[in-house]
């Protein structure tokens, strides 16, 4: 019996010894760390293999910003992880949760001063760095905390800036001046930057008019291969656009546009400088998202026809004003675009007016619209008269997405008037769409 587990022993041994290293990596790709650290302990081959690239080159890590002893390690296994395979990385993500207090904000600047250092010194590969949700005009994140962190991140910006190819600081929030520094940072030893990729949505505070800004300007202007920009409305101006053309014509793809109702967005922009961008940059698509910013006149100052508008997102939450119409902008301003709208998404309050025949016709007269979601107070009809002239071929649609407001508690009626479309029109359903229909109780 025992020679009998002996072989066996010995036979699976020798099937794991046997097998490729290709192979083994990509068992190991998907072992936590805790695992990976104790595959290494098996054998050489193991603790050779735990060494390769491929399997270190993406990290995403997390710090709690709440105290806790589950948690009490992770800022020291950062830095172990950083100090051991940092050399490997080549994308980089760091996420830190809702810091509770200025304790846990002061043991991250610390952990992150020692991780970029360690990480400067020893990596010559890294692609790709995102750091978002940071909001750093918190009360938790006193002066000299946020100083410090600043310049780390700076620092280390500067070390990297010769094979960085995309930045993410989304919600970095930070004061002008402060921003400019660190994206300066990317053109270090040169005059220019050629990160193809920026992320700057919610990058800095809000209430501020970046737009008015030299300094923002002037950084804009050091790079020179942007392929998709996302930033906020309070930073374009006439100059940016300008600028943009001239550097980032023949790279330029997307922009990537948020409005919020807190950010500054009544600066005048002219159509020009929207036509001149567009003709340079002939493959240029701007993406749109409102965030409470649903007045038309407010959007007919921003929506000019001049824009290559890809998309446009129309978010109200749950505020409703009983003085906004949406159907001027769905009937006379989104329409411009119809030869190039291709995604559409709604989420607003219209419990005061009917727009389902406005919603529709807007669809169907959107030529190369493929992505449609709203959330709004509709009649469940509206979705079969979707599906019937999707069917009819009057429309091109691959992703549905609807969420049917009702002003009752219960939704059975329209659950059911739901699951007799979805029977007529299943196989149209199954075969060509991303669908996804409810009907919602908002009370």
């Amino acid at each position: 019996m025992d020679e009998e587990s002996d072989l066996v022993q010995c036979h699976e041994q020798s099937c794991w010894a046997s097998l490729p290293d290709v192979c083994l990596r990509r068992v190991f790709w998907w072992l936590g760390d805790r695992d990976r650290s104790r595959a290494a302990l098996v054998c050489r081959k193991w603790n050779q293999t735990m060494y390769s690239a491929d399997l270190w080159r993406c990290r995403t890590i997390t710090f709690s910003g709440r105290p806790s002893r589950s948690h009490a390690s992770e800022f020291e296994s950062a830095l172990w992880y950083v100090k051991k395979f940092g050399r490997y990385l080549e994308h980089l993500e760091i996420k830190f949760l809702n810091p509770y207090n200025a304790v846990l904000t002061k043991k991250f600047q610390v952990t992150m001063r020692g991780l970029l250092s360690c990480l400067g010194k020893s990596n010559n590969r890294l692609k790709s760095l995102s750091i978002q949700h940071l909001e750093l005009d918190r009360l938790v994140w006193r002066s000299s905390i946020r100083t410090s962190f600043i310049k780390s991140l700076s620092f280390f910006l500067k070390k990297v800036s010769k094979h960085l190819d995309y930045l993410n600081l989304k919600g970095a929030r930070l004061a002008v001046e402060q921003g400019c520094h660190v994206l300066s940072s990317l053109s270090h030893l040169r005059s220019e930057s050629f990160a193809s990729e920026l992320n700057l949505e919610d990058y800095f505070s809000h209430h501020l008019a970046v737009y008015s800004s030299p300094q923002f300007n002037q950084t804009m202007s050091m790079f020179r291969s942007l392929v998709v920009l996302t930033l906020n409305y309070n930073c374009i101006s006439d100059e940016l656009l300008e600028t943009l053309g001239e550097n980032n014509a023949s790279s330029l793809w997307t922009i990537n546009i948020k409005c919020h109702i807190h950010d500054p967005h009544g600066q005048v922009i002219w159509g020009m400088s929207w036509a001149k961008l567009a003709k340079h940059a002939a493959n240029l698509k701007v993406n749109f998202f409102f965030e409470r910013v649903m007045k038309h006149e407010r959007l007919t100052r921003i929506l000019l026809q001049e824009i290559p508008v890809r998309s446009v997102s129309l978010r109200s939450c749950y505020f409703s004003d009983p003085d906004w119409s949406m159907r001027p902008t769905l009937t006379d301003l989104l329409p411009t675009y119809r030869h190039t709208l291709q995604k559409l998404t709604f989420e607003f309050n219209n419990n005061h007016e009917s727009l389902d025949e406005e919603l529709l016709h807007l669809i169907l007269s959107c030529e190369k619209l493929f992505y449609f979601k709203i959330w709004a107070f509709l009649d469940v009809k509206f979705v079969e008269r979707i599906l019937q002239s999707q069917e009819e071929g009057k429309c091109m649609l691959r992703t549905l997405k609807v969420r049917i407001y009702t002003n009752r508690y219960e939704t059975n009626e329209e659950d059911r008037m739901l699951r007799d479309i979805y029977r007529k029109y299943r196989d149209l359903i199954d075969t060509e769409f991303n669908y996804f229909v409810i009907a919602y109780p908002m009370m």
